[in-house]
């Protein structure tokens, strides 16, 4: 288990380590323009990427987004809403894109086979990798020609899958500099090629230790020195400290997130369940959705939890702020999936803390680095409903304990998990290994 001490010290000791020369150089050049790409957008479940890149452009940088595919969604957060009118969406093919093939052939042929031959060579193993590599292939070729006539000084990857396959295309391709963040099941699910991806950025950004030393494991020691821990942050204006209220007639519980197995809702509604059964009132809420719902629906009846237990369904940034600010509790009961898959550190986590709110977590990934039991939140084993119960009926029964939590979580995500001091830190990083304007 890792403390955050352990991630200010990773930041701060990277920092200190960059080149003061590139940083210098570039400040003359300012606004610094930075391609983002990530792998769809906009994507309701994604508020980190979101709240990042808006963060980001408060410190002098300029953001052109690409994302690899555009996300259909009927909510959609107003300031995302706002981006894609000037995101750069592209088809797969297009008269444009097989332009830009040619463009590359013509101007220096063994870049662009050499790109391609790279990235069939890291990932035919991976049948996933290989055909959405494959897929994406001439669209980013075409966005790196686009970049390179706008004078995009570095390209940032939100993903160490497909996202971060764009980067290494990219940077093959036309030389600009990128590096990328690994978050959660894009880390851990499937690592083919991650030693190239890695080899060939200018930095990486695991979100927590547990990242750091998972890269670390598959890639060597020697690549210690490329990789920063920043984590995701969130707005601490928006998730302000909420006045300590008592519970009413029934513990209010929330739970935030996309309805999948890797969240683990179903252990949730489990505990609700045992609380009930055993006379503790609880009302608890599911915010967004997923292909779970159906088998949440169904638990939930069997349970007799109707009224008690409700989905709510997806809903925008300041509504869920709202929601979270207004509940005694917020759970994230994770849990790895068999496929692999598992969380990085939910950010849920990190807005109800934020307000205040005390919260219940799963102790696993890089959970315990935000989540500390017993002094900024309470944690549980995974697939555990029984720990998650007892844990929720220690914060109805005790006030003191409720405001203790709350207190020290704000204080926590206020120290490490602003969003406004991870864009700082980023963007010092970008402007370190940006790519100097002709």
């Amino acid at each position: 288990m890792h403390s955050g001490k352990g991630d200010s010290h990773v930041v701060t000791h990277l920092d200190d380590r960059l080149p003061a020369s590139a940083d210098a150089e570039q400040d003359a050049s300012r606004p610094l323009k930075v391609a983002y790409v990530m792998s769809r957008f906009p994507k309701l479940s994604e508020t980190f990427v979101l709240g990042e890149i808006l963060a980001v452009e408060e410190q002098d940088v300029e953001v052109e987004l690409y994302p690899l595919l555009r996300e259909q969604e009927e909510v959609v957060h107003p300031e995302a809403a706002a981006l894609c009118e000037r995101a750069r969406f592209q088809p797969f093919l297009s008269l444009s894109i097989l332009a830009s093939q040619l463009h590359h052939l013509r101007r220096s042929p063994r870049r662009y086979t050499g790109a391609l031959w790279a990235l069939v060579r890291g990932t035919w193993r991976s049948p996933n990798f290989l055909v959405g590599g494959l897929g994406i292939f001439p669209k980013v070729a075409h966005a790196a020609r686009l970049m390179e006539a706008d004078r995009v000084a570095h390209v940032h990857c939100h993903f160490s899958n497909h996202p971060a396959v764009a980067g290494f295309v990219i940077q093959r391709l036309t030389g600009i500099p990128y590096s990328f963040t690994a978050h959660g099941s894009d880390l851990h699910v499937d690592r083919h090629m991650l030693r190239e991806k890695v080899a060939e950025a200018a930095f990486v950004v695991p979100i927590s230790e547990f990242n750091r030393n998972v890269i670390l494991r598959e890639c060597g020691e020697h690549v210690a020195e490329k990789l920063v821990v920043i984590h995701c942050g969130v707005d601490t204006d928006l998730f302000r400290q909420r006045d300590a209220a008592e519970p009413g007639s029934a513990l209010t519980v929330i739970c935030v997130g996309t309805l999948h197995e890797v969240k683990g809702q179903a252990y949730l509604v489990d505990a609700c369940r045992l609380l009930t059964e055993e006379g503790v009132p609880v009302a608890c809420t599911l915010v967004g959705d997923g292909r779970d719902r159906p088998a949440l629906q169904r638990q939930i009846a069997a349970a007799g939890l109707e009224g008690r237990v409700t989905l709510l369904g997806r809903r925008t940034r300041a509504e869920v702020a709202e929601l979270v600010l207004s509940a005694d509790v917020l759970v994230a009961p994770s849990v790895p999936t068999a496929r692999g898959k598992r969380e990085g550190i939910p950010v849920a986590l990190m807005e109800a803390m934020s307000g205040g709110v005390p919260v219940v977590a799963s102790d696993i990934s890089g959970i315990p680095e935000l989540v500390e039991h017993e002094a900024t939140g309470l944690l549980v084993p995974p697939r555990d409903a029984r720990a998650i119960a007892d844990a929720l009926r220690r914060l109805h029964d005790d006030s003191s304990l409720r405001r203790r939590l709350g207190l020290a979580g704000r204080e926590k995500v206020v120290r490490e998990f602003d969003v406004r001091k991870s864009a700082a830190a980023l963007a010092r990083h970008f402007r370190a290994h940006a790519r100097q304007a002709a």
